[in-house]
C-alpha cells in the first residue's frame, strides 16, 4: 500500500476481529482497489471475542438453540428467528467458500468441521416442547433430516455421556442434527487478516490502541492511535470508519460523538466454562448439546456441553456460566463500564438496572456460587463426570445494548444491532450472540447500507452474486435453491 493510501485510505477498521475481517474480505472481494487500514490494540488478530477459548465456536444455525424458538399459548413453535439465523449463516458458507476457491483460505478444515448439533431436555413439559419444536422444524427443508427420540439407548449413541449413569426413570428427549459445525473463529480471522496482509491489501497497526476519532473539515474522519509497547502514535484520515471491536465498540463510538448513538449504553457479561481435555472423556462425545435456560436466566445463559476442535485437538466445555464484570473487553480495564456512563445514556442504564434486578440478582449468584455448585449443574448433562478432571476456563467479554425503547425508557437487547452516522460514513456493530457465526450477514448489510451508491454498479452486483449465489434468493421459500446452494458450500467447506 502506497504511503498516501496508507495516510489518506479509503477506509478504516478498528479491532482486528472476525468482523472486521469478514467486512474487509468482502469489501476487497468488490472492490480490490480500496485502500484499508486496521487498528487493533493487542499485538495480533482475533485474540478476544473471537478467539477460540472465548466463544462456544458453534456455527449458530439455530438448529440446536432453544432460545431462537418460543412456544406459542395454543402449544405450537415459532422458529421464525431460527430460520432467520440459518439463512444469515448460509451466507456465511457462502463467503466462506468464495474465499476458499480465491485462495483466501487454503484448508477450510483450519477453522470449520463437521459436528453434530443436539438439543437435549427432561421432564415431562419440555420433552413436549422439544417434540413439538421437532415438528415444527424437521417439516422445513432448513432443518431437514433432524431427527428426534425419546429412546434413552439412541440418545446415547448421538452423544453417549449425556445418559451414562442417568436415572432410568428420567423422561428425556433429543433432536440431533447432523450437519452441525464447530467452528474456530480464530484461525478463520487470522486466516482473513494473513491473507490481506501478505497481497498488501490490508495494512494493520497492531500494538495500537484508538484515542481519538473526529470530523474534519472535509468531512472525512481523523483516527489518532496511541502506539504501545514501544510502537509509534500513527494519525490517518478516511472516507469510512468500520467499527468491529466487539466490547470496546461502545468505546469508539462514544469518541466519535455522532448523535445517534449518545444514548446508547452497555451492559457488560463475563463468562466462565468448564473445560475438559482428558482424551479418554473427550473421545466419547462428539457434538454440541445444548439444553434449556433455567428460569428467570438470560438468553446467553443456555447451558451446552460442546465438543471443540482447537489447533487440531478436541476439548469438552460445558457451560457458559454468567458473571458481571465492569471490563468490556476480556483484556479491559475495570473501569470501562464506568468510563461509558454520560448524562445522556446514565438515565436508560439506571432503568435497565430497575427492571431486570432478576438478571442482575441471577449475575451476582453466578458469580458468587461454590465450585461445587458450579459442576453440579454439569451433572445434569453429565450424570457420571468427576469433578477432578474439569477445570475453570474463563471466557471471552460480552457487553450487551442498552437503548432507549419507543416510549423513551431503557431496554436491554441480546442481539446485535448496527448504529451509523447519519451520512453512513462510520458504523459500529453492538451486542453479541449470534455473533461471528452471521459475520457475513452484518459485513452484507454495511455494504447495503453504507455503500448503496455502488449497489447500482453492475460490476457489483456481478461479484455480489458471484460470491453470495444465493443473493436476493428466499432460501426460506425456495427448496430447491437450499438444497442446490448447501450441496455446493458443503462439498467446497468438506462439510
Amino acid at each position: 500500500m502506497s504511503s498516501t493510501a496508507q495516510d489518506r485510505p479509503d477506509v478504516v477498521l478498528i479491532g482486528a476481529g472476525v468482523m472486521s475481517a469478514t467486512f474487509a474480505a468482502l469489501l476487497r472481494s468488490l472492490d480490490p482497489s480500496l485502500s484499508i487500514v486496521a487498528f487493533e490494540t493487542l499485538d495480533a488478530c482475533g485474540l478476544e471475542s473471537s478467539q477460540a477459548w472465548n466463544n462456544a465456536g458453534t456455527g449458530h444455525a439455530g438448529n440446536c438453540e432453544l432460545n431462537y424458538t418460543t412456544q406459542k399459548p395454543d402449544g405450537t413453535v415459532d422458529i421464525s428467528k431460527a430460520l432467520d439465523v440459518n439463512a444469515q449463516f448460509d451466507l456465511s458458507r457462502n463467503l466462506w467458500t468464495y474465499l476458499v476457491r480465491q485462495g483466501w483460505i487454503e484448508d477450510p478444515a483450519s477453522f470449520i468441521r463437521l459436528c453434530p448439533h443436539m438439543s437435549l431436555v427432561w421432564g415431562a413439559k419440555d420433552v413436549a416442547f422439544l417434540k413439538a419444536r421437532h415438528a415444527a422444524m424437521s417439516s422445513h427443508p432448513a432443518f431437514a433430516g433432524m431427527e428426534y427420540s425419546e429412546d434413552p439407548a439412541t440418545i446415547a449413541r448421538w452423544a453417549p455421556l449425556t445418559m451414562q449413569g442417568r436415572n432410568p426413570d428420567q423422561q428425556v428427549a433429543a433432536t440431533h442434527y447432523a450437519g452441525g459445525t464447530d467452528v474456530d473463529f480464530g484461525a478463520l480471522t487470522r486466516a482473513l487478516f494473513g491473507h490481506m496482509e501478505t497481497t498488501g491489501q490490508v495494512t494493520t497497526f497492531y500494538n495500537h490502541k484508538v484515542t481519538g476519532i473526529h470530523r474534519e473539515a472535509d468531512q472525512r474522519w481523523r483516527i489518532a492511535a496511541r502506539g504501545q509497547n514501544g510502537t509509534a502514535p500513527v494519525s490517518v484520515s478516511a472516507r469510512f470508519v468500520f467499527i468491529g471491536a466487539g466490547g470496546a465498540a461502545l468505546e469508539m463510538l462514544q469518541a466519535a460523538n455522532i448523535p445517534e448513538a449518545q444514548a446508547y449504553a452497555g451492559f457488560p457479561v463475563s463468562g466462565q466454562w468448564l473445560r475438559c481435555d482428558d482424551p479418554a472423556v473427550v473421545s466419547q462425545h462428539r457434538a454440541k448439546v445444548y439444553g434449556k435456560a433455567a428460569v428467570g436466566s438470560p438468553p446467553m445463559s443456555v447451558p451446552h456441553l460442546d465438543t471443540r476442535i482447537i489447533g487440531g485437538n478436541s476439548h469438552l466445555l460445558f457451560g457458559p456460566y454468567a458473571g458481571f464484570s465492569t471490563k468490556f473487553l476480556k483484556t479491559g480495564s475495570w473501569t470501562d463500564f464506568y468510563r461509558s456512563l454520560t448524562l445522556k445514556n446514565l438515565m436508560p442504564t439506571l432503568q435497565v438496572a430497575e427492571d431486570n434486578f432478576s438478571l442482575v440478582k441471577y449475575l451476582v449468584q453466578q458469580v458468587t456460587q461454590s465450585s461445587g455448585k458450579r459442576f453440579s449443574s454439569l451433572l445434569d448433562f453429565y450424570p457420571k463426570a468427576h469433578q477432578d478432571g474439569w477445570k475453570l476456563s474463563v471466557a471471552g467479554q460480552r457487553v450487551q445494548i442498552i437503548k432507549p425503547n419507543e416510549q423513551h425508557r431503557g431496554t436491554l437487547k441480546f442481539g446485535t444491532e448496527l448504529v451509523k452516522s447519519a451520512d453512513k460514513s462510520l458504523v459500529a456493530l453492538l451486542g453479541a450472540s449470534p455473533g461471528a457465526s452471521v459475520a457475513a450477514a452484518v459485513a452484507l448489510q454495511v455494504i447495503e447500507t453504507c455503500f448503496a451508491d455502488r449497489m447500482s454498479d453492475p460490476a457489483w452486483q456481478a461479484r455480489l452474486h458471484e460470491i453470495f449465489p444465493i443473493y436476493g434468493v428466499d432460501l426460506k421459500s425456495d427448496a430447491e435453491a437450499l438444497i442446490a446452494n448447501r450441496k455446493e458450500t458443503g462439498a467446497v467447506l468438506k462439510i
